[in-house]
C-alpha cells in the first residue's frame, strides 16, 4: 500500500468536497460492497496471499441486501445449505430457509474469521470512478476522500437500489410511505389502513406478518405470481451437531440440493413444456388454501410459470383470505392525500403505503458514475442495454471486474455458486497479470459482442421469453439479467482466464502485448 501526496482538488455536483494536500491512498485492488460478492472476493484474495486491497462500504455494517432488507418475515428462498460460501459452510442454520438476521450474522462471522474487517473502509459511498489512461489506474472519489486503485471490482449487487412506483399524485400522499427495503421499524402499523403495492418476493413474506396487526390491508397487484409450497422447517439440533462434527455430511446434503435445483433449469431453459408439472403443483397449492373461487381467479397467473420469478410461501394465501384483507387487481389511477383511487373509480382510504416494488436492476444508477477509456461512462456504454463478457468484464473499461453482472442472474439455483465462479475467473486474471507483468487488460469488443449475441439468441427458446413483462427484461425487452443455461456450464466456461480474448498492456508501457 502506498500514499500519494500530490495536491488534488475535485468537485462533484452532488458533493462539493475538496481534498488539498491530503495523503491519497493507493491500493492494488478496490472492492465495492460487503455483501456475498464483495466479501467473497475479499476473502479469496486474502486466501491467495494478497493483502493490498480495500473494501468500500457505504454503510457502517456488513451484509449488502441482507443488511438493508429487514422487513418482517425477510428470509432467503434458496435452501440454507446452498446459500453459503463453499469454503465456509455454516452447520448451524436454524431452518431449511434461513431468515435475514442469520444470513447477515453469517456474513459478519465470515468477515471476522478471514480477517477482512481491517480492510473495510466504512461509510464510504463511491461518488465516481474514473480510469486514468496515462497512469493506468482507477481514480475513485468516495465520501471519505480520494483513492487510487490498479483494479476496481464492483461487488455491489443488482438488488441494492429500491425502485419506487411512478404513480400520479403519490408525492401528495400525506400518510406514511416507505419501500419494503427501507422498512420503518419505528412506525407502528397496529390499527392502520395499509396499502401494499406489489406482490413480489418481499410482499409475500411480510404480508402474512403484518396482516394480524393492521385494521385493513389492501393489496394492489398488477400480475399475480406463481407460488409453490415453501415447506420450511427447523433443522434439528442433532443434525446441526452432525454437520459441525462431520462437515462432509453437510457437503453431501448441499451437493444433493444443488443437483435437484439444477434440474429445474431443464424446464426453464431447454424444455419449457416440462413446466406444466410445476404449474399443476401451484394450482393445487392455491386450491388447498383458498376456497373462494373469485379470489382464486384474481390470484391465478395468466402467463407461463417461470416467465416471472417463481415464489415460495405457505402463509401468503391464507393471509389473503382474512376478513381485513382485500386483493385489488385494478390498476392504480392516482394517489390522493389519504386514499388510493383504482382504475374502476373505487376510493380506498389509506393511512400507510408500503411499496414492495423491487429494485432498479436493468436501470441501476451506479453506471452513471463509472468512467472508462476516454471518459466514456458505463451508463453510456449500456444506453441500449446492459452487457458484459460473462457478466464480468466490459470493453472500454480496463481493469474493471463485475460480480453478478449482466446475464449472471438465476431463476433456479444459488447465486453464491455464480459469484464464486466469477471470483475464480478474476483471481486467475490477477495471477496472470502478476506473472506476465500486465498493467492493464480489457475484453476485446468483438469478443464481448459475440458473447452477448449468443446470450440473446439462447434466450429466445426459454420460458423467460414466453411473453410476460418482468424485471428480468430491459427497456428493449431483452433479458440481460439471467444466465440461459445450467450453472455448471457457466462455471466450466470461466474456470480459466482466457487471455486470447483480451487486450493486454504491459507494465511501464502503453503498448499492447502481442499474444
Amino acid at each position: 500500500m502506498s500514499y500519494v501526496t500530490d495536491d488534488y482538488q475535485h468537485t462533484t455536483s452532488s458533493h462539493e468536497e475538496t481534498y488539498e494536500k491530503t495523503p491519497i491512498r493507493h491500493v492494488h485492488i478496490a472492492i465495492l460492497g460487503t455483501g456475498f460478492s464483495g466479501l467473497g472476493m475479499a476473502i479469496r484474495l486474502k486466501q491467495s496471499g494478497q493483502h493490498d486491497f480495500v473494501v468500500l462500504e457505504k454503510a457502517s455494517d456488513i451484509g449488502g441486501t441482507w443488511r438493508d432488507n429487514t422487513y418482517p418475515g425477510c428470509a432467503c428462498d434458496i435452501p440454507s445449505h446452498l446459500y453459503s460460501f463453499s469454503f465456509a459452510l455454516n452447520p448451524k442454520w436454524s431452518h431449511m430457509y434461513s431468515p435475514q438476521h442469520e444470513i447477515q450474522s453469517y456474513l459478519r462471522r465470515s468477515a471476522r474469521r478471514f480477517g477482512i474487517i481491517p480492510h473495510i473502509q466504512w461509510n464510504s459511498e463511491m461518488l465516481n470512478a474514473t480510469w486514468n489512461e496515462s497512469d493506468q489506474y482507477w481514480q475513485i472519489t468516495t465520501t471519505q476522500g480520494l483513492l487510487f486503485a490498479d483494479i476496481l471490482i464492483l461487488g455491489n449487487g443488482p438488488l441494492s437500489e429500491p425502485s419506487l412506483p411512478a404513480i400520479p399524485g403519490i408525492e401528495h400522499f400525506e400518510g406514511t410511505i416507505f419501500h419494503s427495503a427501507q422498512w420503518r421499524h419505528d412506525y407502528d402499523l397496529t390499527g392502520k389502513r395499509v396499502a401494499v403495492i406489489g406482490t413480489g418476493a418481499s410482499a409475500i413474506q411480510f404480508v402474512p406478518r403484518i396482516q394480524p396487526k393492521v385494521k385493513q390491508l389492501t393489496l394492489f397487484m398488477r400480475t399475480p405470481p406463481w407460488i409453490i409450497p415453501r415447506m420450511d422447517h427447523p433443522i434439528p439440533a442433532w443434525q446441526q451437531l452432525l454437520f459441525g462434527l462431520l462437515p462432509i455430511t453437510q457437503r453431501l446434503v448441499r451437493t444433493r440440493m444443488y443437483w435437484l435445483r439444477e434440474l429445474t433449469a431443464l424446464s426453464f431453459v431447454y424444455k419449457p413444456n416440462m413446466i406444466e408439472r410445476g404449474m399443476q403443483l401451484a394450482r393445487h397449492h392455491m386450491e388447498a388454501q383458498i376456497a373462494d373461487p373469485i379470489l382464486r381467479q384474481k390470484l391465478t397467473p395468466t402467463y407461463t410459470m417461470g416467465c416471472k420469478r417463481v415464489l415460495l410461501s405457505d402463509d401468503f394465501y391464507p393471509a389473503l383470505t382474512q376478513p381485513n384483507v382485500e386483493a385489488v387487481t385494478e390498476r392504480i389511477r392516482e394517489v390522493r392525500a389519504h386514499s388510493i383511487i383504482s382504475e374502476d373509480g373505487t376510493e380506498h382510504e389509506i393511512d400507510t403505503i408500503i411499496c414492495a416494488t423491487g429494485f432498479h436492476v436493468t436501470d441501476t444508477q451506479l453506471p452513471q458514475c463509472i468512467y472508462g477509456r476516454g471518459g466514456h461512462s458505463l451508463a453510456q456504454e449500456w444506453h441500449e442495454g446492459t452487457h458484459a463478457y460473462f457478466g464480468t468484464t466490459v470493453a472500454g473499461f480496463p481493469n474493471l471486474f463485475l460480480l453478478i453482472g449482466p446475464n449472471t442472474g438465476l431463476g433456479h439455483n444459488s447465486m453464491v455458486f455464480m459469484i464464486e465462479s466469477q471470483i475464480t475467473y478474476i483471481l486467475d486474471a490477477l495471477r496472470i497479470m502478476h506473472k506476465k507483468a500486465i498493467r492493464a487488460l480489457e475484453v476485446q469488443p468483438e469478443v464481448q459482442e459475440t458473447f452477448n449475441r449468443e446470450m440473446q439468441e439462447r434466450m429466445k427458446s426459454t420460458v423467460w421469453s414466453s411473453g410476460c413483462a418482468s424485471w428480468y427484461l430491459d427497456a428493449r425487452g431483452h433479458n440481460t439479467t439471467l444466465w440461459p443455461g445450467f450453472t455448471f456450464e457457466f462455471r466450466r466456461r470461466i474456470r480459466h482466464f482466457d487471455t486470447q480474448h483480451y487486450q493486454l498492456t504491459a507494465q511501464h508501457t502503453s503498448a499492447p502485448i502481442t499474444q
